[in-house]
C-alpha cells in the first residue's frame, strides 16, 4: 500500500508562513479544531487593546480590565465569528464563493493565531509601565527614554503582529472560498456595506 508523503503541518506554527496550506488541512481534518478557543482569545486580545485605547484603567482596576476582557472579549469573539461568518457566507455567495459556513469560521478563528502570540507582549510592556498601559497619561513613557523606547518598539511589533493577522485572514478566506486574497478582501467589504450603509444612512435622515 502506497504511504502518503504529506507533511503535516503545525498549525500554531505554519499559518504563520503557509496560510492556504495549513487552512487546507484544518478543513480536510476537522474544520472545528479549537475554533471556540482561538475566537476567544482573539476576543480577549482585542478587549484588551480596546481597553488601552480607550483608558479603561482611569476608572478600572488592572485586575476589573482583565476579567471583563477575559469574560466580555471572550463572549465577542465568539459571537463575531458566527456572526461574521455567516454574513462573509452569505455575500461570498454573491460573487462564487465556495466555502461553507464551518469552513469560513474555521478561516476567522486560526487567522487570530498572531494577534493570540502577540498576548505575550504585554508582559514586558507591563513590566515597563504597569497600570498606565491602560491609563490617559503614561509618565513612565516621559520620565525615562529607554522605557519609551522599549515600550515603542514592544508596540509596533505588535500592530505589525496585527496586519499580518489580517493578510493570513484574507488568505485563509480567499483557500476556503476559492478566491484570491484580493477577492477575500472585497468578500469582507462587501458585508460592511449591505449592513453598516443602511444605518448610515438612517442615522443621516435622523440627524439631518
Amino acid at each position: 500500500m502506497e504511504r502518503s508523503t504529506e507533511t503535516y503541518l503545525n498549525p500554531w506554527f505554519s499559518i504563520w508562513t503557509q496560510p492556504r496550506a495549513t487552512i487546507r488541512q484544518i478543513i480536510r481534518t476537522n474544520p472545528k479544531q479549537s475554533v471556540i478557543l482561538l475566537a476567544a482569545l482573539g476576543g480577549f486580545a482585542e478587549a484588551l487593546d480596546r481597553a488601552s485605547y480607550k483608558d479603561a484603567g482611569d476608572d478600572f482596576s488592572v485586575v476589573m480590565i482583565v476579567l471583563m476582557a477575559m469574560s466580555l472579549g471572550a463572549l465577542g469573539g465568539i459571537l463575531a465569528m458566527y456572526v461574521y461568518g455567516w454574513l462573509l457566507s452569505w455575500t461570498g455567495n454573491w460573487i462564487n464563493g465556495q466555502g461553507h459556513r464551518e469552513e469560513i469560521r474555521a478561516a476567522i478563528a486560526w487567522a487570530n493565531v498572531p494577534v493570540i502570540w502577540a498576548l505575550l507582549l504585554w508582559i514586558p510592556q507591563y513590566a515597563l509601565i504597569g497600570r498606565e498601559m491602560f491609563m490617559a497619561e503614561a509618565y513612565s513613557l516621559t520620565e525615562s527614554t529607554t522605557t519609551f523606547v522599549l515600550f515603542f518598539g514592544l508596540a509596533v511589533i505588535e500592530v505589525i503582529l496585527g496586519i499580518w493577522a489580517f493578510i493570513i485572514f484574507l488568505k485563509c478566506l480567499g483557500e476556503v472560498q476559492g478566491f484570491s486574497a484580493w477577492k477575500a478582501l472585497w468578500n469582507c467589504i462587501i458585508p460592511l456595506l449591505v449592513v453598516g450603509l443602511p444605518f448610515v444612512l438612517i442615522i443621516g435622515l435622523f440627524t439631518w
